[in-house]
């Protein structure tokens, strides 16, 4: 595509430049030569703009700016006020505008995001609307899974998703809209169809995130008052709701254990067996009702399930459909079930904070277990709050701690450690080690018939961050190699 042509879908400064054939937008400098454009974007710790001469001797030529950048004359600079809202638009133009092609679904909230979205994509594509799925487990579709940094990726990378999604016959787009995403404008120029919140509480609040949590409310408000929607659905047991929608002019889908909401959920009845466990309940909606069985534990599940019945709902799904994908649909590292020894519970779980892990904690409590161990760690780099948090959410709630660190990457992984020892309560047991592989091979050999053990903090992860490189690491890996050992040992 012609530069020319390209910069029509943004507002930039400069008139009268020499034009270029552009067959890529980039904004990593070390991924530019001289056939595509790159867009210097500000971010939170580094700035495009500083890397625009690594792009031009990367053989780049052409650069849109915010502000001035010194190259030598061959280079082609055009500025543009905002260059992340500009990459949106220009991204969307370059794919030839996919995302219309698509039924866009979108879901935000503090928690259940991942759990929702992937419970939606599964139901759409188990009734037969083909569905992808974008967010914190990656870009799946068709059996494909592409690994993605952010929760919602940058809006370049969300319209090459879109674009080979319809190729591929894709229909429907199910994303995770992340605060950050609606704050920095990854989803510009996107119509959803139809928009989910889950729930509100604190989070990703700091320096280098959102200032205040008000800051942050209004970040996701944004998906429903600005993105076109035609339906709306919310969390009505949380009573953010009503602050998140603000002036939302959608129609309005109610979902919660609450009795009024439009999709309900009551007669919530826990279930073990000798390796799994999950929730059963009855389901109350506008076209019907029905007995749900959902692969993971807790009331937070049924409102996830809820909310992806409804929402699936918008596009004829029906209660019995939805039954039917939901009791075979786990989800990868979100309450995980790792079957392992029989009689011992294995689980999986991305809960890295203070609340998600009192959720998840308490949530198993209810199956009543001989004991509840927990393993948790924290990445390098968080605050003192987040650790003490997890050291006090843990060693209240299970039976036994063994504390490791997550992703530490430049941080020393005993100052993590140490960091959620000081707030584990005294009577609690506990203990701790440095590698994360040598604390879950302890906590499945220290297993016994009866108990739950939670691996808290990494979920579908299949890597450690250490000193700036991703190391391949799979707790599911881990866990079944060392039930494999137990197995070898009893045997012998």
């Amino acid at each position: 595509m012609l530069l020319r042509e390209l910069i029509r879908a943004i507002s930039v400064s400069e008139t009268d430049f020499p034009d270029r054939e552009i067959e890529r937008i980039e904004y990593n400098s070390r991924k530019t030569d001289g056939d595509c454009l790159f867009v210097c974007l500000v971010g939170a710790k580094a700035d495009g703009h500083d890397y625009a001469m690594h792009a031009y001797r990367g053989g780049c030529r052409a650069f849109l700016t915010s502000h001035a950048v010194s190259l030598p004359s061959d280079a082609v600079i055009l500025t543009t006020d905002d260059t992340r809202a500009a990459l949106a638009q220009l991204s969307a133009a370059f794919y030839g505008y996919p995302a219309k092609k698509l039924h866009l679904i979108g879901i935000t909230g503090t928690k259940g995001k991942t759990t929702t979205a992937l419970l939606t994509s599964a139901i759409l594509n188990a009734s037969g609307r083909p569905s992808a799925y974008i967010g914190g487990n990656g870009v799946i579709w068709n059996g494909k899974r592409i690994e993605t940094v952010n929760t919602t990726p940058e809006s370049r990378d969300l319209h090459c998703h879109f674009a080979a999604m319809v190729r591929d016959g894709i229909e429907y787009a199910v994303m995770e809209v992340s605060s950050q995403a609606l704050a920095h404008h990854r989803v510009d120029g996107l119509l959803f169809e139809t928009v989910v919140f889950t729930n509100l509480s604190p989070d990703h609040i700091g320096e280098a995130e959102h200032p205040t949590f008000e800051h942050y409310m209004q970040s996701k408000s944004r998906l429903f008052t600005e993105y076109g929607a035609k339906v709306a659905v919310y969390n009505a047991d949380d009573p953010a709701w009503q602050d998140v929608l603000g002036d939302c002019r959608s129609e309005r889908i109610s979902y919660g254990i609450s009795s009024d909401a439009d999709f309900s959920g009551d007669d919530i009845t826990p279930y073990r067996d000798r390796t799994t466990l999950g929730v059963r309940f009855n389901c109350r909606t506008p076209d019907g009702d029905g007995r749900i069985t959902v692969c993971s534990p807790g009331t937070f599940s049924v409102q996830n399930a809820l909310a992806a019945m409804a929402a699936a709902s918008v596009y004829g799904v029906t209660v019995a459909e939805a039954a039917r994908a939901l009791a075979k649909t786990p989800v990868l590292g979100r309450f995980e079930i790792v079957e392992g020894i029989p009689g011992r519970t294995f689980i999986i779980d991305y809960a890295h904070n203070g609340i998600s892990l009192s959720h998840a904690l308490t949530a198993l409590r209810e199956y009543h277990p001989h004991r509840l161990i927990c393993l948790i760690g924290s990445v390098g780099g968080r605050t003192e709050e987040r650790r003490a948090e997890l050291g006090r959410a843990a060693s209240t709630l299970s039976d036994y701690c063994i504390i490791t660190s997550d992703n530490p990457d430049f941080e020393d992984p005993a100052a993590i450690i140490n960091d959620i020892l000081v707030h584990v309560h005294k009577d609690c047991p506990h203990e701790s080690h440095i590698s994360r592989e040598t604390a879950i091979r302890r906590a499945v050999r220290m297993s016994e018939d009866g108990d739950i053990v939670l691996f808290a903090g990494k979920g579908h992860e299949t890597y450690q961050l250490i000193e700036g490189k991703k190391v391949p690491f799979s707790e599911r890996e881990i866990i079944l190699d060392e039930c494999a050992r137990i197995f070898e040992e009893e045997q012998e």
